[in-house]
């Protein structure tokens, strides 16, 4: 049988991280002999993949509003794609369950999957640092979000595409203004179709505005909810 180390690619130094990792509660109470489950192990993996998660994606969408990367991050590590990914290295095989879980399928319970696999990121973390669980979580993340195009918008990009069906037609981009203390401050961008204003935003940055700007000319064309 393959050994998980070797389907994630990472030995571990201390394999007590690991076994912590792997033991669900169920089997923890069951034995009632001091044993470890991955309750713990499963709130620092929940930080440890915030962290990891919020940084790629803020360095692959540098002129995403915050709002569109909230959303984007909060479908990237949801249950069903976390539990998704712990089938993909078959983590259920490898987990510690007590009889009342291995009779009720828990080894495929998404709940179960997605606290193992968070649980196995702090294990990586504690065992080898925060640059061996950005490998391991990132491995995962980079191919996910291929997937997950297709429910994150680049409306600047996606209003270009409409308006070159029109040959004859050009938008720009003018920046109107902005409000609040140097530290804080807003900045709000109109999109013109030619001469026409066909849509406002506002955003920290001038490039985060012009998307807002944007996401409203599509939603005003009726081409967003």
């Amino acid at each position: 049988m393959i050994t998980l180390e070797q389907r994630i690619n990472y030995k571990f130094k201390n394999r007590a991280y690991l076994m912590e990792a792997l033991t669900h509660s169920s089997f923890a109470n069951e034995r009632n002999n001091g044993a470890k489950s991955n309750e713990r192990m499963e709130f620092l993996g929940d930080s440890v993949l915030s962290l990891i998660s919020s940084e790629l994606l803020f360095k692959t969408y540098p002129d995403t509003p915050e709002g569109e990367l909230t959303k984007l991050k909060s479908s990237l590590v949801c249950t069903s794609s976390l539990s998704g990914f712990a089938k993909q290295i078959h983590l259920g095989d490898y987990l510690f369950l007590g009889k009342g879980e291995v009779n009720t399928g828990g080894a495929e319970r998404p709940s179960i999957l997605e606290d193992a696999f968070e649980s196995l990121i702090a294990a990586i973390y504690l065992d080898g640092g925060l640059e061996a669980a950005r490998a391991f979580v990132e491995s995962f993340l980079k191919s996910a979000l291929d997937s997950h195009k297709i429910n994150f918008k680049d409306y600047k990009t996606t209003l270009q595409e409409v308006i070159q069906q029109n040959p004859d037609q050009s938008i720009n981009y003018v920046f109107v203004g902005s409000s609040g203390p140097d530290h804080n401050k807003i900045f709000e961008v109109e999109v013109k179709l030619n001469s026409n204003t066909i849509g406002k935003g506002k955003g920290k940055t001038k490039k985060s505005a012009e998307q807002a700007a944007a996401r409203e000319a599509l939603t005003l064309m009726g081409l967003l909810d």
